[in-house]
């Protein structure tokens, strides 16, 4: 309960959904519910206005009617219970001696439970989501890099590095040395060795003392993946080495399944998959799981861990398995991006390039594992392209969402973007400012001069190379010009149907 006094000004929305929700729970017992008489609505419409007179008396009493956001879930909750027992005995009275019985307790029985139903889940939704709301995460503020050389330092004595060496092997293991020898030097002064969860662990290093920054405690088990690596960022001076290491999915599936039994192992499996992937991820629940876990054990894709060093301002250098974990060599090569809080629902949206070169947001279905927009330039140097123009390998579409492509299934939000005019129904795929600069400069000029659409030139010819996909292209936009947008279109939307039905032409 709050501290303002009696009376109080009540919250017009609050009576306004309390209002609604005693009007739905009427309508529905008296609708659906087996009744005995004929005409429940004749017979209950004095009651509801009278028991509609006393709810709201007695809740605004109790206090109910003030203003959601200053007041607390369980003090909420006790009114309500308060609220929906006084409104019964009330309500029974004056059915007992007013109306001499008139109405039946049963259906006033009926309605008041509906009614606190409804009311509970209202709060418990509404709370649980001002709660999620206030999940605090710490902002990142723009540095301003001034003479960022690297300090000089003393190289570790003897017996120093004999320890460091020590712990090393007894935490991460001999192989994990080796590696690390063999690519940093662990004598240097410059050098610092973390085995810590805690981001503080690297906020109270000074700044450029450190070439390279080695964190040896999973990723898996710190909260804050993108706060610390932009402290580890500010830390180190240009070009400066971060090496950091985690447990994949793929990795943490096939130890559960090996470690139970058949029969349980999957369902075992699932379940620490739902409440150690999805629950950090989702807007009502990533506060809790982070209150009730500290963070520990998620469950961690390599493309998320390669897309959050990319958004926070590190280049891949290597790669390498050594065990169960996965060890990342990364060099600090810009500032982090400036928004480090990153949103991943179902529903995405892709800035694509438009007609008149005008940027636009493409909405789609998530296909791909978080982060994956950072890896385009990563995912091409290192595997290039396959026939139909897609990357190879490309280790950033998820399970789901390679069914999901084959069909098209991604690209119906994409009607939105044809309902707001920044798209057609046949035209060039919108792209990627990174996959707009593999094409040529003519090509690139010509696209910006037509709206992009939903069913690209791809499914008439289904070329396999990039130099394909532009003269594919190219021929379908000087079209456009020499003949009109509109009757190339039909054309073009013809032949694509035909090579769908009758061809089985899929998205590469």
């Amino acid at each position: 309960m709050t501290k303002s006094k009696f009376p109080y000004k009540p919250s017009k929305i609050s009576i306004v959904f309390d209002f609604i929700f005693l009007a739905l729970c009427i309508f529905v017992v008296l609708r659906y519910f087996p009744l005995t008489t004929k005409n429940p609505f004749e017979k209950y419409d004095i009651a509801s206005y009278i028991y509609l007179g006393i709810w709201l008396l007695v809740s605004y009493s109790l206090g109910r009617y003030r203003p959601l956001h200053l007041q607390k879930y369980a003090t909420t909750s006790f009114n309500l219970v308060y609220a929906t027992l006084i409104t019964f005995v009330t309500m029974w009275a004056v059915s007992y001696f007013v109306f001499d019985k008139y109405f039946s307790v049963n259906v006033l029985f009926t309605f008041t439970t509906a009614l606190f139903l409804v009311n509970a889940a209202f709060h418990f939704l509404y709370f649980a989501m001002l709660y999620a709301a206030n999940y605090n995460e710490e902002v990142v503020e723009k540095e301003v890099r001034t003479e960022a050389n690297l300090k000089s330092a003393t190289p570790l004595d003897e017996e120093s590095y004999r320890d460091l060496l020590q712990v090393i092997t007894e935490f991460s293991g001999e192989k994990v040395l080796n590696e690390l020898s063999q690519k940093i030097d662990l004598r240097s002064g410059n050098t610092y060795i973390s085995f810590s969860t805690s981001i503080d662990d690297f906020k109270i290093r000074a700044k450029y003392k450190f070439s390279t920054i080695v964190n040896l405690q999973l990723l898996n088990n710190i909260r804050g993946l993108n706060k610390m690596f932009s402290v580890i960022n500010a830390k180190l001076p240009d070009n400066g080495i971060f090496v950091c290491c985690f447990e994949t999915k793929s990795t943490i599936k096939k130890r559960l399944l090996k470690k139970f039994p058949k029969g349980i192992n999957y369902i075992i499996y699932s379940i620490t998959f739902i409440f150690n992937r999805f629950l950090p991820k989702l807007f009502l629940t990533k506060r809790l799981y982070y209150d009730l876990t500290g963070g520990k054990n998620r469950v961690l894709s390599k493309t998320e861990v390669l897309g959050r060093l990319y958004l926070c301002g590190f280049d891949i250098i290597t790669e390498k398995k050594i065990g169960q974990n996965n060890y990342i060599f990364a060099k600090r090569i810009k500032q982090p991006d400036g928004n480090i809080k990153r949103f991943h629902g179902p529903l995405i949206k892709l800035n694509r390039i438009g007609k008149n070169g005008k940027k636009f947001d493409v909405f789609k279905f998530r296909t791909m594992h978080p982060y994956s927009e950072f890896l385009q330039a990563y995912i091409y140097g290192k595997n290039n392209l396959q026939d139909g123009g897609k990357f190879k390998h490309d280790i950033r579409v998820t399970t789901l969402g390679r069914f999901m492509r084959k069909y098209w299934l991604d690209e119906l939000p994409m009607l939105i973007n044809l309902l707001r005019g920044e798209m057609k129904v046949v035209g060039v795929r919108p792209i990627s400012a990174h996959y707009f600069s593999l094409y040529s400069k003519e090509l690139q000029v010509l696209r910006t001069q037509f709206k992009p659409g939903l069913l690209p030139p791809f499914y008439v010819d289904m070329p396999k190379t990039l130099e394909e996909i532009e003269a594919s292209e190219m021929r379908y936009l000087h079209s456009c010009q020499t003949k009109g947008t509109i009757i190339t279109d039909l054309l073009y939307f013809f032949l694509i149907l035909k090579n769908i039905l009758f061809k089985k032409a899929r998205s590469a």
